[in-house]
């Protein structure tokens, strides 16, 4: 017909005026696409809570601190390091120390060390299921590193800054803290009824274990105040965190004697 072979030729015509430059731009195009949406990696499934309802079973362990009271030597760094792999190695650590050069004391140092979260990102996330909650353990969150693929997924998910979950460059998998359930190169007993490295390894005794998840309603409820009334001699009498001396467990001051009559 007339009218069908004048849209072939117009078809033509506009397949004719398509430049090189055009089709190239127009391939590369639809080749990024593709490469794009081929590594993109899937939405991993959110696994089913392991406990009746919403909630999943809390961790029957967590570590709190006083930044304030921490003096950033790192201590609690190396013996993390070393009782995991064996070796001193501050970027192998699990629990992060981070300091503020421009800060002013006592304000800057902050310790990071996992929060072993209620509802755990890293968990929910893991492509794999390397990042578990080890049930049989006191529902610690651990990362298994036969099962780890190193797509540091549990990383970026994390929400805390700096990210909980830290990165393995020797063996180039995931890792965290696991309440020294793990500890190949130290005698004592971790996990939620034993010992952790770092609270045994602290000078200032700045990290503490307890039993109870901390409160969550507040700014950080892992910062708690670990200080007493000698504090105060280094200026911090108006912190607002600062327990009274009687409420730390000091002795009460004698009442001044009646006078004579």
């Amino acid at each position: 017909m007339p009218g069908g072979k004048k849209a072939e030729s117009e078809e033509v015509a506009a397949t004719k005026t398509l430049t090189r430059r055009d089709f190239l731009v127009t391939g590369g195009t639809i080749v990024a696409v593709d490469a794009l949406i081929a590594t993109t990696p899937a939405k991993a499934a959110v696994p089913a809570p392991a406990a009746k309802g919403d909630a999943y079973p809390q961790s029957k362990g967590y570590l709190v601190y006083d930044s304030k009271k921490c003096a950033s030597c790192t201590t609690c760094m190396l013996s993390c390091s070393l009782t995991h792999y064996g070796v001193q190695s501050l970027s192998l650590s699990r629990i992060q120390i981070m300091q503020d050069s421009f800060g002013k004391f006592p304000y800057d140092i902050k310790m990071a060390p996992c929060r072993q979260c209620e509802t755990p990102p890293c968990v929910i996330n893991c492509p794999t299921n390397a990042a578990f909650i080890d049930t049989k353990n006191g529902n610690v969150r651990r990362i298994d590193a036969k099962k780890c693929i190193g797509c540091k997924t549990c990383i970026a998910m994390c929400p805390q800054q700096p990210h909980r979950t830290v990165w393995n460059h020797v063996d180039s998998k995931a890792s965290k803290c696991d309440l020294c359930l793990e500890t190949p190169y130290w005698n004592e007993k971790g996990g939620p009824s034993g010992k952790q490295a770092c609270v045994e390894s602290c000078p200032m005794k700045a990290i503490r274990f307890v039993a109870q998840m901390p409160d969550q309603t507040q700014t950080d409820g892992y910062d708690v105040n670990m200080r007493n009334e000698h504090w105060t001699k280094l200026g911090l009498v108006d912190d607002s965190r600062l327990v009274p001396p009687v409420a730390m467990g000091a002795p009460k001051s004698k009442p001044a004697p009646k006078p004579k009559e």
